[in-house]
């Protein structure tokens, strides 16, 4: 059997000891924070394009509801936040972890995703559709009705999430292993399979996805 392809993600490029940033009470677009932690606040109802952050971490902030469409962030940790109905669609996202964090109805449709680690987190009913994957991660993340359709994968990890329900329509799972993951049913495209790794089990529940009769003994 041939040995899986390891490969590596970057973690976010923060310096120790950052100092404490305010958020502005209004967002204007093209804004720009660097170099400093945000901790305990709430930014939630916002609106504003290309807001852009480097070298910042969140930690207990919350970004409920806010609509920073073309967000760019570099170099970023958030930290137990709350991102539930964020819209971060058409995102540049590099070098971020997200641990520990809500992103229930969360909108990250067509953005571009490289070196993210997603750990720990509660992401259902999110949408990342349309959007373009390298050296990603989504560990111990609950993916339940996620919508991941047309979508393009290059060195993808999804460990021990829940996945019930997720559609990856159109989006090849060459590559994907979803064996450790858990789901009774999925949205998938039959020529898209081919190179997926499964269990013996959810090899079954996806013939029937897909429409074949199995039949006991």
């Amino acid at each position: 059997m041939a040995k899986k392809q390891e490969f590596k993600i970057e973690k976010p490029r923060v310096k120790s000891g950052l100092p404490s940033i305010e958020l502005s009470e209004v967002f204007n677009d093209e804004d720009e924070y660097a170099s400093g932690e945000v901790i305990d606040q709430y930014i939630e109802s916002q609106s504003a394009d290309k807001v852009r952050f480097d070298q910042v971490i969140f930690t207990q902030v919350s970004f409920e509801n806010v609509n920073f469409h073309n967000i760019e962030l570099t170099d970023v940790i958030f930290d137990k936040c709350n991102l539930s109905n964020a819209d971060f669609s058409d995102a540049i996202i590099h070098r971020v972890e997200v641990n520990k964090s809500k992103l229930t109805g969360a909108n990250l449709s067509g953005s571009t995703l490289r070196n993210v680690r997603f750990s720990d987190c509660v992401a259902n009913y999110s949408a990342f559709g349309f959007s373009d994957f390298k050296q990603v991660q989504f560990s111990d993340t609950s993916l339940i009705q996620t919508d991941l359709n047309e979508s393009t994968f290059k060195n993808v990890v999804f460990k021990n999430c829940p996945i019930d329900g997720g559609n990856f329509a159109e989006t090849s799972l060459n590559g994907i292993d979803l064996s450790s993951c858990t789901f009774d049913s999925l949205v998938v495209s039959l020529d898209k399979l081919t190179g997926c790794t499964v269990t013996p089990e959810q090899a079954v529940g996806l013939s029937k996805i897909l429409g074949l009769i199995v039949k006991d003994d």
